[in-house]
């Protein structure tokens, strides 16, 4: 069993920062490819970044390039998703995602994740 935990999430004023920890946890006998998600009230889940399992491959969506940035500790499967200059349209609750199999050019897509978080609430005022 793999295990997910999200911290990091909370209120912000625009223009301000925050940064997400996540770490998978428990029988992990590999570095996974991971991720983060979002999924706002009342829209679908949306995808943010992903990093690779050596953290060599990084990809970000087109809302968040130029203000995001995935990084993960070497080696682990803790990643660390910094968010700087947020926007109002960046509040959300933020999903991080471990997958064994991610393939590169499919990792912003929701199905190549096997394991999940619970989420972390960012709310970002304005």
């Amino acid at each position: 069993q793999v295990e997910m935990v999200e911290s990091g999430g909370g209120l912000a004023q625009a223009g301000n920062s925050l940064r997400l920890s996540c770490t998978a946890s428990g029988r992990t006998y590999n570095t996974y490819a991971m991720a983060w998600f979002r999924q706002a009230p009342g829209k679908e889940r949306e995808f943010v970044a992903s990093i690779n399992w050596n953290g060599g491959i990084t990809k970000l969506s087109d809302s968040v390039k130029g203000r995001f940035a995935l990084s993960r500790e070497k080696g682990t499967n803790t990643v660390f998703l910094q968010m700087n200059t947020l926007k109002s349209e960046d509040t959300a609750v933020y999903y991080c995602a471990a997958g064994r199999n991610t393939r590169v050019d499919r990792s912003d897509e929701v199905h190549e994740y096997e394991y999940w978080g619970q989420g972390t609430q960012v709310t970002v005022s304005s």
